[in-house]
């Protein structure tokens, strides 16, 4: 069983940043790929940003290719999620998930294991 708790979430203007964070319990937490999704209101899941296990690997979605960087810190057992320039279309719900035994980074929401409660990004224009 792991734990995933999101953080950093909030209200922002259209063109402003954020710093999202998702601390992780468990004690092979380097050994996870760490992914990023997002759910805004009557929409579907959506993929964001994904991470190896040691961070060299990273992937977006072409939605926020440029402006979102994902990052990690396996020491602290946490993941990032840098988000500038930020657009009204990015609100949502984003969710951390881990997927604790594939070999490489996934889009595909059910290759993860665990998942976070959410935390609300609201971006107004």
């Amino acid at each position: 069983q792991v734990q995933l708790v999101e953080s950093g979430g909030g209200l922002v203007q259209a063109g402003g940043s954020l710093r999202l964070s998702c601390a992780a319990s468990g004690r092979t937490f380097s050994s996870y790929i760490m992914g990023w999704f997002r759910q805004a209101p009557g929409k579907e899941r959506e993929f964001v940003s994904a991470i190896s296990r040691s961070g060299a690997r990273t992937i977006y979605a072409d939605s926020v290719k440029g402006r979102f960087t994902i990052s990690r810190d396996n020491a602290k057992n946490t993941v990032f999620l840098q988000m500038n320039s930020l657009k009204p279309e990015d609100t949502a719900v984003y969710y951390c998930a881990a997927d604790t035994d594939s070999g490489t980074t996934d889009t595909r929401d059910y290759r993860y294991d665990y998942w976070g409660q959410g935390t609300q990004v609201t971006v107004s224009s």
